[in-house]
């Protein structure tokens, strides 16, 4: 029910996670993710960070703030990236908000780059300035983490590992021990630490056909050369 572009940034989820913690051991894991009760089609990469946040969220067992919508779309290497209609988000959550009563903690992340594009009208405006109401400019996916969460993203050390008391810590313990669990289950003689992680078979994404069996190597031939 998704389409091409909402597939790709799962592609991108992919390549971001294999880039942070796929280098030294496999990538064992296949995660999904659903919107409930929403059965139609939808389509775009806007929510690529939110779905990021919501697998580091599961991965560290670190519980995500509630009162905070989030929107803006990913590369590869964890800059959020700007969205369309980023003031009618802004102005939708605040309308809910409202109606259920602002308590000082509710509010909307939005790429950094949308923020020259957003004018709201002078109600929520107001409620910003008299912080009963919050928009953060957001730039990289470790300035969200830690925001929803309230632990540090962290920082790798020159050996690649992240310190334990943080997301990116949390995250790459979990999936270490998914790996050596794997390494357990393995057939005898078998090292799945030294197969890369792009090489492992996964399910592909709903939407996404399956990646066709590489073409036989052609064979080219030259002509001769005429004699003169």
């Amino acid at each position: 029910m998704a389409g091409r572009t909402h597939n790709k940034g799962f592609l991108i989820l992919r390549g971001l996670l294999a880039a942070r913690f796929g280098q030294d051991m496999a990538m064992a894991l296949h995660a999904s993710l659903t919107f409930e009760q929403l059965y139609n089609d939808i389509d775009g990469d806007s929510a690529s960070s939110t779905e990021l946040y919501a697998l580091l969220s599961a991965l560290a067992e670190a519980p995500i703030r509630q009162s905070v919508a989030v929107t803006g779309s990913l590369n590869q290497r964890g800059e959020v990236q700007p969205i369309g209609g980023a003031t009618a988000k802004i102005e939708g959550f605040y309308e809910v908000c409202a109606a259920r009563g602002l308590d000082g903690t509710q509010g909307v992340m939005i790429p950094a780059s949308n923020v020259p594009n957003v004018v709201l009208r002078p109600e929520v405006a107001e409620a910003v300035e008299r912080g009963e109401f919050h928009v953060w400019a957001i730039e990289r996916i470790e300035q969200g983490i830690e925001l929803l969460t309230g632990v540090p993203a962290g920082e790798p050390g020159e050996d690649g590992a992240y310190p334990p008391d943080t997301i990116f810590g949390r995250v790459q313990a979990r999936l270490r021990r998914f790996a050596e669990a794997l390494r357990g289950a393995a057939a005898p003689g078998v090292d799945v630490s030294l197969v890369p992680s792009a090489r492992i078979a996964v399910p592909p994404q709903p939407g996404v056909p399956p990646q066709p069996p590489p073409e036989p190597p052609i064979e080219v031939r030259g002509q001769d050369t005429p004699q003169a």
